[in-house]
């Protein structure tokens, strides 16, 4: 009736769907901003490049010290967390950072898809990074630092509430989605009611969670919208 997604469906899957007879209405709820996280014991990295992202993440490229990507830091082996590659989050970053790009794995690479797995594994190494939400930054902020990333004049933008919200945290702003079956939409009232309860409270949820909301007209325009079909 409902699949909830971190990402925008894939043209495939939609493929799949229309096979399938299953006709999509794509709801925005709220925004998130993937956080490129360390440890509070970090004190020698404070904003990063995607291209330093891809150097650290990405397979091939030689650079495994935190002095290949700058030679004042330190020459000890970067350790790398990550969602596991069926998360939405990771399609997100494989999408921006990796490029459809293999990243590092090995001995210094971490996959889980549960983030309180990444979180310790994070905090309690100086020379370790990783991302996820914001939200499990914002849980766990008094053991991990934030960095910000910098944007194409060379400025560093940290996320917050404003940055997500205004797309200036760039490229890690990015849409929470909830996909609707338009056919149980429409036969079925209990997922007609879920759904408009949804939207008209989606913002104080969001926010609730530790995500951001969407401005409120753009909640309305959506259940307008909804309802016309």
């Amino acid at each position: 009736d409902l699949s909830n997604a971190s990402r925008p469906i894939k043209d495939e899957e939609k493929a799949v769907a229309e096979e399938n007879g299953v006709e999509l209405k794509e709801l925005e709820l709220a925004y998130d901003g993937l956080s490129i996280v360390v440890s509070q014991q970090n004190d020698f990295v404070e904003e990063l490049s995607v291209e330093d992202l891809k150097k650290i993440f990405l397979d091939g490229n030689g650079a495994t010290k935190w002095s290949d990507i700058n030679p004042e830091w330190p020459d000890e082996t970067i350790k790398i967390y990550s969602p596991g590659h069926d998360s939405g989050t990771f399609d997100y970053f494989n999408e921006v950072v990796l490029e459809d790009e293999p990243m590092k794995e090995g001995a210094n690479t971490t996959l889980s898809e549960d983030d309180n797995v990444l979180v310790r594994g994070i905090e309690s190494d100086p020379n370790a990074i990783g991302f996820f939400g914001y939200a499990y930054y914002q849980e766990n902020q008094d053991s991990l630092k934030v960095l910000g990333i910098k944007d194409g004049e060379g400025k560093a933008v940290k996320p917050s509430p404003e940055t997500i919200q205004d797309g200036s945290y760039t490229p890690f702003s990015r849409p929470l989605f909830t996909y609707v079956n338009m056919d149980s939409y429409n036969e079925k009232e209990q997922v007609k009611d879920f759904t408009e309860y949804m939207l008209n409270n989606a913002a104080k949820a969001a926010e609730q969670v530790g995500y951001v909301a969407l401005p409120e007209d753009e909640y309305q325009k959506q259940l307008e919208s909804l309802q016309s079909e």
